[in-house]
């Protein structure tokens, strides 16, 4: 079947396997050549396809055991991330790291040490990960955490898939008394005043920016800062304390084909990127947003990969050391407002802290772009590598759909010792996705 990721670019033919027990699993391990485990697809390039064998792993999805004493919760790696949450957040659990989509498995989770809006307080998603399960090339099921096998541990959070097939995993949810958000909008005028903002604000729990990648001159990189805490009873009306974690149900909308190629432009993206700002100016202050529209508003949104016509849409998200993280944006929010194609998804985080063998993460700030492909957009997209390389920055493989090796190693010299460890354990020819071949991993 035709397989790609959430990008819908590439479209790549694959054999797909969606086995239902270990039993099967083991037999797919040992009668395939190479393969590589695949989640919900979330993954917005090449690294969850393998034209040989992709297995689809949704069917596994239980939930095992949980501890509420400590919030453990063991389960299988297909289970939905959105899944965790409606069956915890009414028992007063949340998931301590999220991604911007609750639609991921938490075996993809694992795979690509997905972070959050709070990864300069709380890190990556390893954070909360006590132990995982991992099938090997030859079939065995191996537990590894940050004290057992901590080499395996380390190399499977951010690995891509790439060190073997993630069954079963034991993480930490955080407690949390509502399902509330109390979020502070900000509204920085330029790139600077949004990291002073960030700055400022490394006391808080979730931070998170969207910025006008089309602004120019003295409003470069103007941006609207969200601030975020877990709201508390105290911070409900009485009406909301009645049910502290029940939400009114939104209506989701639904994108039910492709838009045509010209409704992307630099005239459509740059008007709804300054009424999008104006309206946010205007509401700048503290409300209660609930838990669904502050983490996941895209989701709201059925399809939304659709808004980009039916050649797909390519990703770009680097991350650049803090020392050099406003010459960087600046560089990079220049160039694209030079070549007038503006993402209106642009998003800007700050990153605490992290040491890893390959996951992505680094201590700065990271910028994250959605282009429609087009040829234009894809040359601008290599520019913008050229200037992530210059500044010391690196590139975050699950949105990577066309980066090349090149590029890679020049970026992140752990590259070569994470290809290194898949050789010396055998994984280089057994896990292969159609990304590790195409960047050599």
């Amino acid at each position: 079947m035709k397989l790609s990721g959430w990008g819908r670019y590439p479209v790549l033919e694959a054999r797909v396997h969606r086995p239902r027990s270990m039993e099967t699993l083991q037999q797919l391990v040992a009668s395939e050549p190479s393969l590589i485990a695949r989640g919900n697809g979330r993954a917005y390039g090449d690294s969850a396809i393998n034209t040989c064998a992709t297995i689809d792993m949704r069917h596994l999805n239980r939930m095992i055991a949980f501890d509420p004493a400590s919030g453990q919760l063991i389960a299988e790696a297909g289970v939905l991330l959105g899944d965790i949450i409606a069956a915890f957040l009414r028992r007063g659990w949340f998931p301590l790291v999220t991604p911007g989509t609750k639609f991921v498995t938490l075996g993809g989770a694992i795979a690509a040490d997905v972070h959050g809006k709070n990864h300069h307080r709380d890190g990556s998603f390893r954070s909360c990960v006590d132990w995982i399960e991992v099938m090997g090339a030859d079939g065995q099921v191996r537990r590894c955490s940050p004290q057992d096998d901590p080499d395996l541990f380390d190399h499977t959070l951010g690995g891509m898939g790439l060190t073997g097939i993630i069954l079963r995993a034991a993480i930490r949810l955080q407690p949390v008394e509502t399902a509330w958000i109390r979020q502070t909008t900000l509204a920085a005028p330029n790139l600077k005043a949004a990291m002073a903002a960030f700055e400022a604000a490394q006391d808080a729990t979730y931070s998170v920016a969207w910025i006008d990648c089309l602004a120019a001159g003295s409003n470069l990189g103007r941006s609207l800062v969200m601030l975020g805490e877990h709201a508390g009873r105290a911070d409900l009306s009485p009406r909301q304390a009645l049910a502290p974690f029940q939400i009114t149900s939104k209506r989701k909308l639904s994108i039910p084909m492709d838009l045509p190629a010209f409704t992307l432009n630099s005239l459509t993206v740059r008007a709804f990127n300054a009424l999008y700002y104006r309206a946010g100016e205007r509401k700048t202050g503290t409300r209660l947003v609930d838990w669904d529209s502050y983490f996941y508003p895209l989701d709201a949104i059925l399809g939304w990969n659709r808004i980009y016509g039916r050649k797909g849409l390519a990703q770009f998200q680097c991350a650049l050391p803090l020392d050099r993280s406003e010459a960087g944006l600046t560089a990079l929010l220049s160039e694209i407002a030079k070549a007038g194609a503006g993402s209106f998804l642009a998003v800007l985080k700050r990153f605490g802290k992290q040491d890893s063998a390959f996951s992505f993460p680094m201590e700065g700030y990271t910028l994250a772009l959605d282009f429609p492909v087009t040829p234009k957009t894809l040359a601008l997209l290599d520019r913008l590598d050229q200037i992530t390389l210059a500044h010391g920055g690196r590139f975050y493989l699950a949105k990577d759909s066309r980066m090349t090796s090149a590029t890679l190693r020049a970026s992140d010299p752990r590259a070569a010792d994470f290809h290194a460890h898949r050789d010396s354990h055998g994984f280089t020819s057994r896990f292969t996705s159609a990304q590790s071949e195409r960047l050599a991993l």
